[in-house]
């Protein structure tokens, strides 16, 4: 796979994330305890022998660079590299920000244009799948397209969110529409249910084909689109132009797929996967999730009860709590008697040093403290959460003020923000009346 290059598109403001992408950018936020969002798309890559991939980025972008700066080095002698692309290191191009996913990837065509490559696969950092993209090339080439997007059957209901496509019998897309609303758009670009289960997949009364946001393009078409057209986005211009002039194809995909959106999908997807019987399985040795190494104690385990989670390393959990439909992240402190129930903890960055609190204005320690009840609710990381604490949305609260500094209710779900501290009783159902 020499001759491809992938990029990783590092997304936008993540506007519907907010608070997680208050400090972070999409691809940065944290995952399956361990894990972040980037993890996916750049293991996906590396299990399909990628090497060669750029990650474009802009928003609040920091922590991860740091990350991927940390993580991914090749050795000298596979020729191997994953580079990041600020927005800001583009200014001879134009404005700083990216205007969309075709801009974002206009503003660094010198990085694709200088290299001997044939095919540019583009991505999203910010969706939960397995993919193996040599399938993909394998497809774009049979079908001898000038581009390929990856695609899977969605319902009429679901075609609302995605960007829909019309085929021919040959799979060659012949109409393209963005989020159709009306019942006639969806009816223009409906796909034959049986054409569906005729290339292996079974269409169960989905006859909509929705695009994943999953890309293979001939590099001399992709230059040539971008450098002459002002386009922005790919969905929304690209590609409803480019299908009345060059072949473009699909590739049929069924597997697990989430865009981690919202943070309702946020939380569902990261509660799926604690499920006994997950969507998504992390322990997949075939194609593992690959993500920064740290050197940290197993976790310790008091006389506890845990059902269907997951607890990541570093963790230190008292005798007598329980964990239900959860998952752990790292270097999470949980005193006694704690209980936390279908809810995603996300651990800290770091040990505190143990000295004692013996200032009446001092922090709460790092962690959980005892007595405590977490339900249904997401703890960012270096949370400080006292004894005797009550975390849950007994009043199904949809939604409070967005620019609470510690804790927010969105989707319904409380979110104690990262670094967010937690007095002593603090209650969630009092709080809420103030």
């Amino acid at each position: 796979m020499r001759n491809v290059v992938a990029l990783v598109l590092g997304g936008g403001r993540g506007t519907r994330l907010y608070p997680l992408t208050s400090i972070r950018s999409k691809p940065a936020v944290p995952l399956g305890g361990m894990y972040r969002l980037i993890d996916i798309p750049l293991s996906n890559c590396i299990n399909s022998n990628i090497r060669r991939i750029f990650v474009l980025t802009q928003f609040m972008s920091t922590s991860l660079h740091g990350h991927i700066r940390r993580t991914y080095n090749f050795d000298n002698f596979s020729g191997g590299y994953v580079e990041v692309l600020a927005a800001q290191e583009t200014m001879s191009e134009g404005t700083d920000w990216y205007q969309g996913t075709a801009d974002a990837v206009r503003k660094n065509l010198r990085q694709i244009k200088r290299r001997d490559i044939d095919y540019v696969v583009i991505l999203s950092g910010d969706q939960l799948y397995r993919m193996d993209y040599r399938k993909l090339i394998q497809s774009h080439k049979e079908s001898d397209a000038d581009a390929t997007i990856a695609c899977m059957p969605v319902s009429r209901e679901q075609a609302r969110d995605f960007g829909i496509m019309q085929l021919d019998d040959d799979g060659r897309v012949r109409g393209f529409v963005e989020k159709p609303q009306a019942e006639e758009e969806i009816d223009a670009v409906k796909t034959d249910a049986q054409w569906i289960e005729s290339r292996g997949v079974q269409s169960h009364g989905r006859d909509c084909l929705a695009s994943l946001g999953i890309y293979v393009f001939n590099r001399e078409l992709l230059v040539d689109v971008l450098e002459t057209n002002d386009y922005a986005d790919f969905g929304r211009e690209v590609f409803p132009a480019t299908i009345k002039s060059q072949k473009v194809q699909t590739h049929l995909y069924d597997g697990y797929w989430e865009d981690i959106g919202t943070i309702r999908s946020f939380y569902e997807a990261n509660i799926g996967m604690a499920n006994e019987s997950p969507e998504f399985r992390l322990f997949t040795p075939e194609s593992p999730i690959y993500t920064r190494p740290r050197y940290l104690p197993p976790t310790h385990l008091g006389h506890v009860e845990v059902k269907n989670s997951l607890i990541a390393n570093g963790c230190q959990i008292g005798k007598g709590s329980r964990i239900e439909n959860s998952v752990i992240g790292l270097r999470t402190l949980i005193g006694d008697n704690v209980h936390i129930r279908n809810s995603i903890v996300m651990g800290a960055d770091y040990y505190e040093s143990g000295l004692p609190q013996t200032q009446p204005n001092s922090l709460t320690p790092l962690g959980i403290g005892t007595d405590s009840l977490i339900d249904g609710a997401i703890i960012d990381k270096n949370c400080r959460i006292g004894s005797g604490v009550s975390i849950s949305n007994l009043s199904q609260t949809i939604e409070t003020d967005l620019n609470h500094p510690t804790c927010v209710i969105r989707d319904s779900i409380p979110i104690i923000t990262k670094g967010g501290e937690l007095k002593h009783g603090w209650n969630l159902n009092e709080f809420l009346k103030q």
